[in-house]
């Protein structure tokens, strides 16, 4: 199982990581913490190199993170509402989750995009409201990428680290494997069928 990931994930090539991590980064069917951590054990195999797919890897984070920041730029916060009281089942975030993003970037500035890309929650929200308060284009980049180099540089260290673990437990690291995409799947179905538009439920409050 792990063999036919790091297959996968070497066939892409670094194109692929881009790719990757730009979808994640919006509709979240495999989570960056997976693609890295599979990326930093085809490093430690020699199948890609280091700087490359750290580089590249973020560039995808930063380009994903983009749209968000779009369409803060583009939208009124009434119509990023409607957009996220419509889709947010697929997203897999709700209007009180987009509210506290909002919130910690008015209270802590523009800085927290960089200090948010540690979060699994908020990473990727927060670029709504850095575009709807009209953060700078080229300063939301810089942050965005400088704390996502940073955290994926670790999460490729980390995968690194533990490819020979891997390779010395291959049976129970494909069990683990298979345990922790299982649950990323029953996660999502949760989500998708408890989720419920925020008018409706602040109206049954």
């Amino acid at each position: 199982m792990t063999d036919l990931i790091l297959e996968v994930i070497r066939r892409g090539g670094y194109v692929g990581i881009f790719l990757l991590m730009a979808i994640e980064n919006i509709f979240p069917p495999v989570p960056s913490e997976v693609i890295m951590g599979f990326g930093g054990v085809l490093v430690a195999r020699g199948d890609m190199a280091f700087a490359p797919l750290l580089i590249i890897g973020t560039l995808g984070t930063v380009a994903g993170n983009l749209f968000w920041y779009w369409l803060g730029r583009r939208w009124s916060e009434a119509q990023l509402r409607a957009f996220i009281d419509r889709f947010g089942r697929w997203l897999t975030f709700e209007w009180d989750e987009f509210t506290r993003a909002r919130d910690f970037f008015r209270r802590h500035g523009e800085w927290i995009v960089f200090v948010l890309r540690f979060s699994p929650v908020l990473r990727t929200i927060v670029s709504l409201p850095a575009g709807l308060a009209g953060m700078g284009f080229w300063r939301f980049c810089l942050f965005t990428f400088l704390g996502s180099l940073i955290w994926n540089a670790l999460l490729i260290l980390g995968g690194a680290a533990l490819s020979g673990l891997l390779e010395t437990y291959e049976d129970i690291a494909s069990i683990a494997i298979i345990a922790g995409l299982a649950l990323g799947v029953v996660w999502y179905v949760w989500r998708v069928v408890t989720w419920e538009p925020a008018e409706r439920a602040e109206s049954e409050d």
